[in-house]
């Protein structure tokens, strides 16, 4: 997200609703809470250093938002050449080279179509017939942050070595680009699985809809795929890159406590961590709720931060353990 990045790497307007799901960002400059500490077991003091690494998300706390082109149906009907040519993106991504693509643009400060060509280049991913979109036009839409953008430039590059005119259009949130998309004026956008699979849920269903996303990228691209059909959408193949709400610490404090996963976490610090996350933190399922009920980590505290100085936060020793996207470029090695 532009309203994702801006110094730092951000959401996006997509994305937006999955801060929600964790609670939008905090007005705090490092408020803390206090609540009881575990009885018995170390309490895991802040560990200060350089280095973000992101625990695994080892009971599947998170819904899947994978990266996943989403297609006009009209079009992709008419034009079999092309969401095999977005499966071939597909396959090349997955969440650390999300974060490079990130890192390049948000904190490198290229352009997203500097590091979409050259991306495209590395990965081999010029069609093999160059005229298979030959005489066709296609636009594609982009969210109004960075990581949507560079996705976008990405397709756009693949399809027009294949002979398509490929144009990127900025169309803002997805209130704005999904109606584009179902009327096909825009043709494709990078999307997120289960945060697309929740707005099209609540859009047919209501607000109180049951959830249909979960941890599991199959079974939430099913749902995604059905609610599709009736909103006349089609997909592409899923990726292997998310970007979802994520908890890190550094890389010291990993090392200290011997942690890779949040059931590691739980158990090494059976007494307590420092959380960082945006104010709502505590009262959000995605957030503290799920860390105690899903894993149960004690918070020992929690401290309240705009969501992008939670990262700084872990890095200066003020928290143990912060929420985080998982694509966020200052994650990269």
């Amino acid at each position: 997200m532009n309203a994702r990045r801006t110094t730092l790497p951000a959401a996006a307007a997509g994305l937006l609703l999955l801060l929600a799901a964790c609670g939008d960002p905090g007005s705090g400059g490092g408020t803390a809470e206090t609540s009881a500490s575990g009885s018995g077991g170390t309490v895991c003091e802040p560990v200060a250093g350089d280095q973000l690494v992101v625990l695994e998300d080892d009971q599947g706390l998170q819904n899947a938002d994978n990266v996943i082109p989403a297609v006009n149906a009209a079009a992709a009907q008419a034009d079999p050449n092309l969401i095999p040519l977005l499966d071939t993106v597909s396959a090349a991504l997955d969440t650390d080279t999300l974060i490079q693509l990130n890192k390049a643009v948000d904190i490198d400060r290229q352009t997203s179509t500097e590091v979409a060509q050259q991306f495209v280049e590395d990965q081999g991913l010029a069609a093999s017939d160059a005229t298979a979109g030959s005489g066709k036009s296609v636009v594609v839409g982009a969210a109004n942050f960075s990581e949507s953008a560079t996705l976008s430039e990405i397709y756009a590059d693949v399809l027009r070595s294949a002979g398509y005119s490929a144009e990127v259009q900025t169309i803002g949130n997805r209130e704005t680009y999904l109606p584009a998309l179902e009327s096909g004026q825009i043709t494709l956008t990078p999307e997120y699985a289960a945060t697309l699979a929740e707005f099209l849920n609540t859009s047919a269903n209501g607000a109180d809809a049951e959830p249909v996303a979960s941890g599991d990228p199959d079974e939430t691209v099913a749902a995604l795929t059905e609610l599709g059909t009736a909103a006349g959408l089609t997909f592409g193949a899923v990726s292997e890159a998310q970007d979802q709400n994520a908890f890190a610490v550094t890389s010291e404090f990993a090392d200290e406590h011997g942690v890779t996963t949040l059931s590691d976490l739980a158990e090494a610090c059976a007494g307590g961590v420092v959380l960082a996350g945006p104010a709502e933190c505590p009262e959000r399922p995605f957030c503290q709720i799920g860390l105690e009920d899903t894993y149960g980590i004690t918070v020992s505290e929690f401290k309240s931060y705009d969501f992008g100085l939670i990262g700084d936060a872990v890095r200066q020793g003020e928290a143990s353990i912060g929420l985080v996207l998982s694509s966020d470029g200052s994650l990269a090695s």
